[in-house]
C-alpha cells in the first residue's frame, strides 16, 4: 500500500492540507487489525487527533498572548503558607464560574503575599480553556493610556483592553498614581463593568482609595464598579516570597 501512487498522493495532499495528525496516525489505524473499522469511524480517529492536538496549540498560544510575566500554576501554590485563605474559594474561581457571570475578582494584601501567583494562575486556567486574557502591571496600564491620550488614540487603547474577556490588573497601587490617570482608569473599568470580568491586586486597603487617587468621587466610583459583582479574597501573612528561607530557618 504504501509504494502505490494513491497512497503517495494521500500523503502529498495531507500534506498540503497540514493534517499532520492523519499523516502520524493513518497507518496505524490501517493496519490489519482495523480492517473491520468503517470509515466513518476511522475518520472520527483520525480528526479526534486533529481536533486534539488544535485546541492544545489554541491554549497554548492563548497563554502566551496573555503576557503572563511568569507561568505561576495553582498547583505549585503552597496553601500551607497562607492557612487564612479559602484554598476551596480559589479552586472554585479556577473552574471559571466568574467569567460567565462578568463578575471581578480583587486580592487585596500587603507586597508578596501571593497575590499575583494567584492572579495569573486564574487568568492561565481562562486562556487555556480559549478566555482572551491579558495581564498587565497598573502603572503600565496606566502609561499606555496616558501615552494614547496624549497621542488622540486613546479611544483604541480603550476599546483594545475592554476587549478581552479576562483583564489582570496587577499591583494597583505599589506607585504613585499621578493626577489624571484616575480618570483613565475609570474609563476602563466603566466600560467592562458588567460586561467582562477584570482581576486586580492591591495593597491598598478600600478605605484608602481615596486617598491615592486625586479626585476621591472618581476614586469611589471606580471601587464601586469593581466590587459590585466581585469575589473579595483578602490575603493575611508572610511573605509567600519568602516561603523557602522561612521553612529553612
Amino acid at each position: 500500500m504504501k509504494e502505490n501512487s494513491n497512497y503517495l498522493r494521500l500523503m502529498e495532499n495531507l500534506e498540503y492540507l497540514k493534517l499532520k495528525q492523519f499523516i502520524l496516525h493513518l497507518d496505524e489505524l490501517t493496519t490489519e487489525s482495523n480492517r473491520n473499522i468503517s470509515i466513518v469511524d476511522l475518520l472520527l480517529k483520525l480528526t479526534d487527533y486533529e481536533v486534539d492536538t488544535k485546541r492544545i496549540n489554541t491554549a497554548n498560544q492563548m497563554v502566551k498572548t496573555a503576557a503572563f510575566p511568569a507561568l505561576k500554576e495553582i498547583s505549585s501554590f503552597d496553601f500551607s503558607f497562607q492557612p487564612n485563605l479559602n484554598e476551596r474559594q480559589i479552586r472554585d474561581l479556577c473552574s471559571l464560574g466568574f467569567l460567565e457571570n462578568n463578575e471581578n475578582i480583587v486580592f487585596l494584601g500587603s507586597s508578596g503575599v501571593g497575590k499575583t501567583h494567584l492572579s495569573i494562575s486564574i487568568g492561565i486556567e481562562a486562556a487555556r480553556h480559549r478566555f482572551s486574557t491579558y495581564f498587565i502591571k497598573c502603572s503600565n496600564l496606566l502609561e499606555n493610556l496616558k501615552k494614547a491620550q496624549e497621542e488622540n488614540r486613546l479611544e483604541s487603547r480603550l476599546k483594545h483592553y475592554s476587549s478581552y474577556r479576562l483583564l489582570i490588573i496587577d499591583e494597583l497601587g505599589y506607585l504613585p498614581i499621578n493626577e489624571g490617570d484616575e480618570r483613565l482608569l475609570f474609563q476602563l473599568i466603566d466600560r467592562r463593568y458588567e460586561k467582562k470580568s477584570t482581576i486586580v491586586s492591591t495593597n491598598i486597603n478600600f478605605s484608602d482609595w481615596e486617598s491615592i487617587f486625586y479626585d476621591a468621587r472618581i476614586a469611589n466610583a471606580i471601587l464601586d464598579r469593581l466590587l459590585h459583582h466581585s469575589s473579595v479574597i483578602q490575603i493575611v501573612g508572610d511573605s509567600y516570597r519568602l516561603k523557602d528561607i522561612v521553612n529553612k530557618d
